[in-house]
Protein backbone atom coordinates (compact mmCIF):
# COMPACT_ATOMS: atom_id res chain seq x y z
CA UNK A 1 0.00 0.00 0.00
CA UNK A 2 1.29 3.31 -0.48
CA UNK A 3 2.18 5.90 2.29
CA UNK A 4 -0.73 8.66 2.12
CA UNK A 5 0.91 12.35 1.19
CA UNK A 6 -1.13 15.82 1.51
CA UNK A 7 -1.37 15.22 -2.94
CA UNK A 8 -3.30 11.77 -2.66
CA UNK A 9 -6.88 11.46 -2.27
CA UNK A 10 -8.00 7.95 0.37
CA UNK A 11 -7.59 4.30 -1.36
CA UNK A 12 -10.66 3.96 -3.65
CA UNK A 13 -11.27 7.61 -4.23
CA UNK A 14 -10.29 8.54 -8.08
CA UNK A 15 -10.66 12.17 -6.31
CA UNK A 16 -7.36 14.08 -6.39
CA UNK A 17 -7.30 16.52 -3.45
CA UNK A 18 -6.02 19.98 -4.22
CA UNK A 19 -2.50 20.49 -3.53
CA UNK A 20 -1.47 21.56 -0.15
CA UNK A 21 0.93 24.53 0.40
CA UNK A 22 2.94 26.22 3.18
CA UNK A 23 -0.58 28.61 3.16
CA UNK A 24 -2.49 26.02 4.27
CA UNK A 25 -0.52 24.95 7.06
CA UNK A 26 -0.03 28.75 8.15
CA UNK A 27 -3.94 29.64 8.23
CA UNK A 28 -5.11 26.44 8.46
CA UNK A 29 -8.93 26.84 9.38
CA UNK A 30 -9.90 26.48 13.03
CA UNK A 31 -6.41 28.24 14.53
CA UNK A 32 -6.19 31.73 16.08
CA UNK A 33 -4.82 34.19 14.63
CA UNK A 34 -1.73 34.52 16.74
CA UNK A 35 -1.03 31.07 16.10
CA UNK A 36 -1.15 31.61 11.86
CA UNK A 37 0.87 35.04 12.47
CA UNK A 38 3.94 32.54 14.75
CA UNK A 39 3.69 30.23 12.12
CA UNK A 40 4.27 33.20 9.25
CA UNK A 41 7.01 34.57 11.01
CA UNK A 42 8.86 31.21 11.52
CA UNK A 43 8.27 30.21 7.75
CA UNK A 44 9.89 33.97 6.93
CA UNK A 45 12.70 34.07 9.29
CA UNK A 46 13.33 30.24 8.44
CA UNK A 47 13.55 30.76 4.47
CA UNK A 48 15.89 33.23 4.87
CA UNK A 49 14.20 36.20 3.40
CA UNK A 50 13.39 38.56 6.00
CA UNK A 51 13.70 42.07 5.32
CA UNK A 52 16.33 44.16 7.06
CA UNK A 53 16.72 47.55 8.59
CA UNK A 54 18.20 48.76 5.06
CA UNK A 55 15.11 47.30 3.17
CA UNK A 56 12.87 48.76 5.55
CA UNK A 57 14.78 51.82 7.04
CA UNK A 58 12.94 53.96 10.33
CA UNK A 59 13.19 57.17 10.83
CA UNK A 60 12.51 58.23 14.61
CA UNK A 61 12.20 61.88 15.63
CA UNK A 62 11.61 62.98 19.42
CA UNK A 63 9.11 66.43 19.10
CA UNK A 64 8.66 67.15 23.31
CA UNK A 65 6.54 64.23 25.32
CA UNK A 66 6.32 62.36 21.77
CA UNK A 67 7.76 59.58 19.89
CA UNK A 68 7.25 59.73 16.06
CA UNK A 69 8.67 56.50 14.16
CA UNK A 70 8.60 56.79 10.14
CA UNK A 71 9.09 53.81 8.14
CA UNK A 72 9.95 52.49 4.91
CA UNK A 73 8.10 49.49 3.27
CA UNK A 74 9.33 48.53 -0.38
CA UNK A 75 6.23 47.37 -2.93
CA UNK A 76 6.23 43.32 -2.54
CA UNK A 77 7.10 43.00 1.06
CA UNK A 78 5.14 40.84 3.19
CA UNK A 79 5.62 42.45 7.05
CA UNK A 80 4.88 41.32 10.21
CA UNK A 81 4.10 43.68 13.45
CA UNK A 82 5.31 43.74 16.72
CA UNK A 83 2.28 43.60 19.22
CA UNK A 84 1.62 47.20 19.99
CA UNK A 85 0.97 47.86 23.88
CA UNK A 86 -1.38 51.19 23.81
CA UNK A 87 -3.54 52.82 21.55
CA UNK A 88 -2.14 55.40 19.24
CA UNK A 89 -2.67 56.93 15.68
CA UNK A 90 -0.46 56.14 12.70
CA UNK A 91 -0.55 57.47 9.21
CA UNK A 92 -0.25 56.31 5.76
CA UNK A 93 1.67 59.20 4.08
CA UNK A 94 2.45 57.39 0.82
CA UNK A 95 1.64 54.16 -0.49
CA UNK A 96 -0.99 51.13 -0.20
CA UNK A 97 -0.93 47.92 1.57
CA UNK A 98 -3.58 45.31 2.81
CA UNK A 99 -3.72 44.83 6.53
CA UNK A 100 -4.53 42.08 8.21
CA UNK A 101 -5.64 41.75 11.79
CA UNK A 102 -8.07 40.14 14.98
CA UNK A 103 -9.64 43.89 15.45
CA UNK A 104 -9.79 45.77 12.02
CA UNK A 105 -9.85 42.45 9.82
CA UNK A 106 -8.94 42.86 6.24
CA UNK A 107 -8.67 46.66 5.43
CA UNK A 108 -6.35 47.93 2.46
CA UNK A 109 -4.67 51.61 3.55
CA UNK A 110 -4.22 53.69 0.53
CA UNK A 111 -2.48 56.98 1.34
CA UNK A 112 -3.05 59.66 2.22
CA UNK A 113 -5.11 58.47 5.31
CA UNK A 114 -4.77 57.65 9.40
CA UNK A 115 -6.38 55.53 11.70
CA UNK A 116 -5.99 54.34 15.76
CA UNK A 117 -4.17 50.92 16.71
CA UNK A 118 -5.92 49.63 19.31
CA UNK A 119 -4.04 48.00 22.21
CA UNK A 120 -2.43 44.30 22.23
CA UNK A 121 -2.59 45.10 17.51
CA UNK A 122 -0.67 42.39 15.86
CA UNK A 123 -0.77 43.16 11.63
CA UNK A 124 0.17 41.06 8.87
CA UNK A 125 0.82 43.53 6.08
CA UNK A 126 1.07 43.17 2.24
CA UNK A 127 2.98 46.06 0.78
CA UNK A 128 1.60 46.80 -2.90
CA UNK A 129 3.00 50.06 -3.12
CA UNK A 130 6.37 51.59 -1.50
CA UNK A 131 4.95 52.50 1.50
CA UNK A 132 5.53 55.34 4.24
CA UNK A 133 4.03 54.44 7.67
CA UNK A 134 4.01 56.60 10.69
CA UNK A 135 3.30 55.74 13.97
CA UNK A 136 2.97 58.75 17.22
CA UNK A 137 3.60 57.36 20.45
CA UNK A 138 3.59 59.30 23.88
CA UNK A 139 6.88 59.94 25.18
CA UNK A 140 6.46 61.38 29.04
CA UNK A 141 10.05 60.69 29.87
CA UNK A 142 12.00 62.29 26.43
CA UNK A 143 13.59 59.55 25.80
CA UNK A 144 15.43 60.23 22.36
CA UNK A 145 16.36 56.58 21.56
CA UNK A 146 14.36 54.69 19.22
CA UNK A 147 15.56 51.51 19.94
CA UNK A 148 14.72 52.14 23.44
CA UNK A 149 11.22 53.59 22.48
CA UNK A 150 10.46 50.83 20.14
CA UNK A 151 10.99 48.60 23.43
CA UNK A 152 8.48 50.71 25.97
CA UNK A 153 5.53 50.94 23.00
CA UNK A 154 6.06 46.97 21.22
CA UNK A 155 6.81 43.97 22.24
CA UNK A 156 7.37 40.41 20.27
CA UNK A 157 5.26 37.79 20.64
CA UNK A 158 6.60 34.55 21.84
CA UNK A 159 6.62 31.82 19.27
CA UNK A 160 6.99 28.45 19.69
CA UNK A 161 8.24 27.72 16.25
CA UNK A 162 11.44 30.07 17.11
CA UNK A 163 14.24 29.41 19.38
CA UNK A 164 14.39 33.05 20.54
CA UNK A 165 12.95 36.48 18.98
CA UNK A 166 14.72 38.26 16.06
CA UNK A 167 15.08 41.77 17.25
CA UNK A 168 14.57 43.96 14.12
CA UNK A 169 13.35 47.74 14.42
CA UNK A 170 12.22 47.33 10.91
CA UNK A 171 9.11 45.50 11.74
CA UNK A 172 5.95 47.76 12.28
Amino acid sequence: MEPQTPEKSSPGSSEEKPKQTWADFIFEPGISFDEAMNRWDAFVKRSGVELTDEDCPAQCRFPANLYVRELFMPAGSVITSRIHLAENPFFVLKGSVTVLSENEGRVTYTAPCYGITKPNTRRLLLVHEDTIWVTVHPNPDNITDGAIMLEQVTAFPKNPYLPQPCLASSQV
